[in-house]
């Protein structure tokens, strides 16, 4: 089991070096494993607690285990906290997840000229049992003056091809709507149905939303690209379109 130590008081620093070193100094003949916490102000090296513990490496593997620990889970002070037990595992990757080009501008669109534009999507994940992240958006295109909607992409040029949550080709200019894909940049966490490069599929309405990119190890700064696609016809009533995509990014424990 893992103990973290975050220490907010000076003086209780020093007093801790001080017993520690006592410790050091007494055992001193004998070898011994020792963890170190450190910042700016101060280092302290020191035994493990447990009973067993080790940090076992292989070609496809690097296992954190701690075993015997008496008196796993939180405890608190005024200037200490101590998270002690399995539930607060190890992690030097914290979870983020962050989104270019937050604002997407189309600008003038001819019809039958389908138009692209991109958004990077970058997560850091350091739970054990990896990470989802879900799209999907309020509402289609929508001209607020007139009421008029760009549909959802059907993909297909007989027919439609791709639904919410299944992708499929879209190659025709005569096939219009608003939908994307996903690319990976770095890692392979986008939905493998993107595999092919012709592969779209439409926004799933909220509340309901569809997992564009997952991944179930941990890993930092993983890149996956957005591309929109965006096709109208002759028949497309002008005016200034608008809907809003949300993104979740949830770790999964």
């Amino acid at each position: 089991m893992i103990n973290e130590l975050k220490i907010k008081n000076w003086k209780l620093i020093i007093g801790l070096i001080i017993l520690f070193s006592l410790i050091f100094t007494l055992k001193s003949a004998f070898p011994a494993l020792a963890q170190t916490m450190s910042n700016s102000l101060y280092m302290i090296q020191m035994g493990n607690l447990n009973s067993i513990s080790g940090k076992p490496t292989g070609s496809g593997f690097k296992l954190l285990y701690t075993s015997g620990q008496t008196a796993p889970g939180l405890y608190t002070g005024t200037n200490y906290k101590v998270r002690a037990g399995f539930e607060y595992i190890k992690s030097i990757i914290p979870f983020r997840f962050a989104i270019t080009n937050t604002f997407i501008d189309f600008g003038s669109v001819s019809p039958t000229f389908p138009v692209l534009r991109t958004s990077l999507l970058t997560i850091s994940n350091g739970s054990a049992f990896g990470y989802q992240v879900t799209v999907s958006d309020n509402h289609n295109l929508r001209a607020n003056d007139s009421g008029a909607e760009i549909p959802p992409a059907a993909c297909g040029d007989s027919g439609p091809t791709c639904t919410t949550t299944s992708a499929g080709p879209w190659t025709s200019t005569t096939t219009y709507g608003f939908g994307y894909r996903c690319d990976n940049q770095s890692g392979t966490d986008c939905d493998p149905q993107f595999a092919t490069s012709t592969y779209y599929r439409p926004f799933a309405a909220s509340p309901a939303a569809v997992m564009v990119m997952s991944g179930a190890v941990v890993g930092k700064n993983k890149v996956t690209q957005v591309t929109y696609k965006l096709n109208v016809s002759g028949n497309q009533a002008a005016g200034l379109y608008t809907n809003v995509i949300n993104y979740i990014a949830t770790p999964n424990f």
